[in-house]
């Protein structure tokens, strides 16, 4: 807890004690007792929460918490792909690993080397076995939802993203890979960070010759 010492006159204001000035004893020993006697007078809560540093931002929206506190996500069916993406590749890591996939789909949709859509670009390349962009889509299991807990919070952070929530966490990351594993492609791209159990890469710039 961060610790924050308030003077005698901001007590006074939050009391809303008139006249306040006009009978404080003189002195440090009259101050801490003047300080003394406002703090007797505070909800013990209020007096714990003045001393907490808060947080807020997005440290406040890739934690469990926050989460929890958002309605029922509901949605079309560009929520619907960035929900089961979400749920079949990413609902082992925490929130904030599930904010960085989810960020990497947004990225390709906004990138012209990818389709132009949530869905497209969590299905590009179903049809062919394992040779998709992400693997449930084409490694022949069937999508069966067994974690309803699980696909709620996907669902939540899909619809924060999808709503304009920022992407502060992967750098513009267009690729990822679980450190399980080491793709060819890794050596040619910048790695941008790394949370939970995946990597994530951009894609370097092509600059194009004369």
């Amino acid at each position: 807890m961060v610790r924050t010492l308030y003077s005698a006159a901001v007590f006074g204001l939050l009391l809303g004690a008139p006249g306040h000035a006009e009978t404080t004893p003189t002195g440090v020993e009259g101050v801490l007792a003047t300080e003394a006697a406002g703090l007797a007078t505070l909800d013990p809560t209020r007096v714990a929460r003045l001393g907490q540093a808060p947080v807020t931002g997005n440290a406040q929206r890739y934690s469990r918490a926050w989460v929890d506190t958002q309605p029922e996500a509901t949605g079309d069916a560009q929520w619907q792909c960035l929900t089961e993406a979400l749920y079949f590749e990413a609902r082992g890591e925490a929130v904030k690993g599930q904010f960085a996939v989810a960020e990497v789909i947004l990225n390709r949709v906004d990138s012209t080397q990818f389709p132009n859509s949530i869905c497209g670009v969590v299905n590009q390349g179903t049809g062919r076995k394992y040779q998709c962009q992400f693997t449930y889509t084409c490694d022949g299991n069937p999508e069966r939802v067994s974690e309803p807990a699980a696909w709620a919070t996907a669902g939540k952070i899909a619809r924060a993203l999808m709503d304009g929530a920022p992407r502060g966490l992967t750098d513009g990351a267009t690729h990822y890979h679980t450190t399980g594993v080491n793709p060819s492609w890794a050596r040619r791209f910048i790695q941008t960070t790394r949370i939970g159990v995946h990597k994530f890469y951009r894609m370097p710039v092509r600059l194009s010759s004369n």
